[in-house]
């Protein structure tokens, strides 16, 4: 398996909003999961008369208030979705309630995906099939304020709907889920789709950024290493696969108890909602194979 560096160390108060840079603040919402790490980091960008939010959140109030008490006295021109898992956009209905911002992001949940639209995942946070932007933005698209400017990166895979944001005047990038410092990335079918997800990492690689803020979890320093580091991750989890099926292991639940020995058990499922993300990809590319649909239930073979 690829070695991947991780880390899960923040310093922060749960509803405190912390200068992290000139331009950032964050305020760190209490929904600590398997997924959120400590919870959802929710990025206030510039200050005063016009200012962004990045991914509001969760739909908990007392995160809405922590945050309106941070932005108390200033203007919010902006609400800016990554994408639309219940951990990052629901929240973003009470803010525009309150401030009258409007909201930004690619689209609907499976808005990336028109076949998926509308079938949220059964793991991770789930879908959010209530958000739909005010103003949609895909790849390129650029907002702008009082000294900051936001420019859409479109990152399908982890959701069809993904969009990373650079905020060019300090060469950072705020990826969302696509890429995280503390943990790999789920890719769940049918909104999520592994080829895609390959494909958005490699776009990271040929961009200069030199700091990502994920929403969860801490910034990642060196980010174009890290990316290549999980590209090479994802490659070594399919060659695992390819010795699964060589050796007659044709169905996911069997092929992760064989490959996630390292994995809590409680996990399992989520992988194996990346394994079979996996061999969709490897299926279409005629380097697996089964009868019929490649479904979870699926019994795959060797090609």
């Amino acid at each position: 398996m690829a070695e991947l560096t991780f880390n899960r160390e923040v310093e922060f108060e749960y509803g405190a909003p912390a200068q992290i840079t000139p331009l950032i603040r964050r305020v760190v919402a209490h929904n600590p999961s398997a997924f959120t790490l400590h919870g959802t980091g929710t990025y206030i960008i510039g200050q005063g008369r016009d200012v962004a939010v990045i991914d509001p959140g969760p739909d908990d109030p007392a995160h809405v208030e922590a945050l309106l008490a941070a932005l108390d006295g200033e203007t919010v021109n902006h609400l800016v979705i990554t994408h639309t898992h219940r951990d990052h956009s629901p929240a973003a209905a009470a803010l525009k309630a309150a401030t009258g911002a409007k909201t930004y992001g690619f689209g609907p949940h499976g808005s990336g995906r028109p076949d998926a639209e509308g079938q949220g995942e059964d793991v991770e946070e789930g879908g959010d099939s209530d958000f739909d932007p005010d103003v949609r933005m895909t790849d390129g698209d650029v907002i702008s304020g009082a000294g900051w400017t936001l420019e859409a990166v479109y990152t399908p895979g982890h959701t069809s709907n993904h969009l990373c944001f650079t905020l060019a005047e300090e060469e950072t990038l705020f990826p969302g889920d696509h890429v995280m410092g503390w943990s790999t990335t789920i890719v769940s079918p049918p909104d999520g789709d592994m080829k895609r997800y390959m494909e958005s990492l490699d776009k990271l690689t040929h961009r200069n950024e030199k700091l990502y803020w994920p929403t969860h979890g801490p910034a990642i320093a060196r980010p174009q290493d890290h990316v290549r580091g999980l590209i090479a991750h994802r490659e070594a989890r399919e060659t695992q696969i390819t010795a699964c099926l060589a050796d007659g292991v044709g169905r996911i639940p069997d092929m992760v108890a064989r490959m996630y020995t390292d994995v809590p058990q409680f996990l399992h499922k989520a992988a194996e909602r990346s394994v079979l993300s996996h061999l969709i990809h490897m299926v279409e590319t005629e380097r697996a194979a089964t009868d019929g649909p490649a479904r979870s239930d699926a019994v795959y073979r060797a090609v």
